[in-house]
């Protein structure tokens, strides 16, 4: 694998499983230092422990994103001990779909929280770290990188909360895009289908809800959204790739 990420930091949110678990994977082997950041220190002991087997440098970060200070923290923390910043994958998420008579609004309050309030926190604080790094070497430039859904493009029954946190990532995004390009800040959103993740196991029936709507498809794996993720931080300083809707071959 192309070592084209040998000298910079990359800070993956939601690394305990699935997409953000996969990216700090694929960074990791691309040469990348990487802070993990999750809530499930365990998990992020383990994988940890499996990326320095492979001779990665890692920091692991216990913290609850939705906590503006632990972001901050997380953030400060990622550049006091590997020493810069040049990378921040968005990938922490909570998915709860359902007939919306059935829905909390403590739901869409969590799913606001998780899904846009503590990216915003995450990216606030993270800004002019990427912004000083895309002045630096061994790139000068630097990637934000937030992970929506198609669900941030599409409206569709029973998703009206998800779907309003998802476009608010994309939306988010594309305006961040347009305020940092000329200073190779890259801002980028991934917009993935049906991923074979824990994401569908954060409320019950929602796997089901999903074949109803779809039918039985073979999923994406984690492995390809961070592939995805790859491609737009490993693109040439020229080259910004905006934007990624990744499907299933057979999701409509």
């Amino acid at each position: 694998m192309v070592d084209n990420l040998q000298g910079t930091v990359a800070l993956i949110t939601g690394a305990s499983s699935g997409i953000g678990q996969a990216s700090a994977r694929r960074l990791a082997a691309a040469g990348a230092s990487v802070a993990i950041v999750a809530r499930r220190t365990e998990r992020l002991e383990e994988l940890a422990d499996e990326l320095r087997a492979s001779g990665s440098t890692v920091l692991t970060v216990s913290a609850d994103l939705t906590d503006a200070d632990a972001a901050t923290d997380a953030v400060e923390r990622t550049v006091s001990k590997l020493g810069r910043l040049d990378t921040v994958v968005n990938a922490a998420g909570l998915m709860l779909n359902g007939p919306t008579a059935e829905l909390t609004l403590d739901d869409w309050d969590r799913m606001i929280d998780i899904n846009l309030r503590g990216l915003l926190h995450v990216s606030k604080v993270a800004l002019p770290h990427l912004l000083a790094a895309a002045q630096q070497e061994p790139r000068k430039v630097a990637d934000l990188v937030n992970i929506s859904s198609v669900a941030g493009r599409f409206a569709a029954p029973g998703t009206a909360g998800y779907n309003a946190t998802k476009f608010g990532v994309t939306a988010v995004s594309e305006a961040l895009r347009q305020e940092y390009a000329k200073e190779h800040l890259r801002v980028s959103v991934v917009e993935p289908g049906r991923v074979d993740t824990e994401l569908f196991d954060h409320r019950e029936g929602s796997a089901e809800d999903f074949e109803a709507m779809f039918g039985k498809i073979e999923p994406l794996r984690a492995s390809d959204i961070a592939e995805a993720v790859a491609t737009i931080v490993t693109s040439p300083r020229r080259s910004a790739i905006n934007e990624i809707v990744i499907r299933p071959t057979e999701q409509f």
